[in-house]
């Protein structure tokens, strides 16, 4: 039975959307890249178009991060900046959502008033409301606690014509000190097997080529389901039921917990063909002292365990890691133990953070024993240039090899030259004769940049 608020809103005649403009402005990692896919597709569904830039746009979402503290501050910067384009037309709408907006709801809401909607990560699918009920009833603030309905439900608006994220897990049940997520994203939630393989299925019956498992946790993906009677993490066997699907090329996923990788999910990595050879096992300190104090799960011989698993597995895999550089209590031993990590392990690329103090965190609590920023900074420059030359020699490796490049897009740069990557991940340049968007190319890589590779058609 309705209430007699619904009766209003079910009777409330609203003008149509269909031709109004749509920009969203993403921040933070790549499963805010897919839940801004997911609000494209809520919005096409509303009868929006997309806008080719914020300035032309009559309805401007913005999905927030708050992992760092340098997000936070690009967040309130740019609602900012955001009321001048507001106040140029009394019918733009603002709406603000992700994770920082989950975190921080009443901050958003005091410090930018001129937001229409604030929304958490957990409302996804309640967009197109919120947007009805503010334009009812004035600026509006939705967080809910908990998520009732998986936003992989919401139809998407896929960025790369070649490339899709597919979510098979939200959430993260662990507890890193240094880290919000699960706060702000929830215990873990695994998609049914069925649900990912349809999924799939469509996407690459669509002329997708390949597909990115997402997911906090994915190694832990389904532990919280029963699958056969058994509850279990179930990961490397849905590598294996993807692995079958015909037209698929290629399979990738991130991001993996050390402490959850066992030896199955190597072998179906090696095993399977369209599962690349690429491994993302983030490492965050090479000091055993530290990642206690982190809450890993982990020390520095077991990481190390699973990185010569993983070369003696995998032929030619290519590693990659994720390090904070000045988590506090970091002495110069303990960063020194990080260093000879990345000398032993010789990782293709790392991704380097500085520690932010997140509120929410037990890390924020170390107050006592916070690095200098100027410390800080001289650590991660020492980190940068050590990797900038194993990085560089590891690259060196594939000169003179062949590989199969799927060409992804035009370079930023110039029409000139295309780009995509081979199956370790790499950046691959390739001149854009005689290939389009989409080809699945034999090249023969003939340099090596620390960051990228250049390639001639075969």
């Amino acid at each position: 039975m309705k209430t007699t608020l619904e009766i209003k809103r079910s009777k409330q005649i609203r003008p149509s959307r269909s031709g109004l403009k749509y920009f969203i402005k993403t921040f933070g990692c790549q499963m805010n890249e897919h839940d801004s896919e997911r609000i494209a597709g809520l919005f096409e569904q509303d009868g929006m178009i997309k806008a080719t830039s914020i300035e032309n746009s009559d309805i401007l979402f913005v999905n927030t991060c708050t992992i760092r503290e340098n997000a936070d501050d690009k967040l309130y910067g740019t609602l900012g900046q955001l009321k001048v384009w507001k106040s140029k037309n009394i019918n733009r709408k603002l709406l603000v959502g992700g994770c920082a907006a989950q975190k921080d709801k009443e901050l958003v809401r005091n410090r930018a008033p001129w937001v229409d909607v604030v929304m958490g990560t957990h409302n996804l699918t309640d967009v197109v409301h919120l947007l009805n009920q503010s334009e009812d009833w004035g600026p509006i603030t939705e967080v809910a606690d908990s998520i009732e309905t998986l936003p992989t439900d919401a139809p998407s608006i896929r960025e790369s014509e070649v490339s899709a994220l597919v979510t098979i897990q939200i959430g993260c049940d662990n507890s890193c000190t240094f880290c919000i997520v699960p706060s702000v994203r929830g215990p873990e939630i695994s998609r049914r097997p069925s649900d990912i393989l349809n999924e799939v299925t469509k996407l690459v019956d669509s002329g997708i080529k390949e597909i990115t498992l997402l997911g906090q946790n994915v190694n832990s993906y389904g532990r919280d389901l029963k699958i056969n009677g058994k509850s279990k993490p179930y990961f490397s066997e849905l590598l294996y039921i993807l692995n079958e699907i015909d037209g698929l090329k290629r399979i990738r996923f991130t991001s993996p917990h050390p402490k959850d990788f066992k030896d199955v999910t190597l072998n179906a990595v090696n095993t399977l063909d369209k599962v690349t050879k690429q491994i993302h096992i983030p490492l965050q300190s090479g000091s055993d002292t530290i990642l206690r104090k982190m809450q890993r799960g982990y020390n520095k011989k077991k990481f190390l365990e699973k990185v010569d698993s993983a070369i003696i597995k995998i032929d030619n895999v290519s590693l990659t890691t994720d390090v904070i550089v000045g988590f506090p209590g970091e002495s110069e031993l303990d960063f020194e133990e990080t260093l000879s990590v990345l000398k032993y392990a010789k990782f293709d690329a790392v991704y380097m953070f500085k520690f932010s103090p997140r509120p929410g965190t037990k890390a924020a609590d170390y107050k006592d024993e916070f690095i200098d920023q100027d410390v800080i900074n001289d650590r991660f420059m020492r980190l940068k240039q050590l990797q900038t030359e194993i990085s560089h020699k590891r690259l060196k490796r594939f000169i003179g090899t062949t590989q199969m490049l799927l060409i992804e897009n035009y370079s930023k740069k110039t029409n000139e030259f295309m780009t995509g990557k081979i199956d370790g991940g790499h950046t691959t340049h390739i001149s854009s004769k005689n290939i389009n968007i989409g080809d699945y190319v034999t090249v023969l890589i003939n340099d090596a940049t620390p960051f990228a590779l250049k390639s001639e058609l075969v």
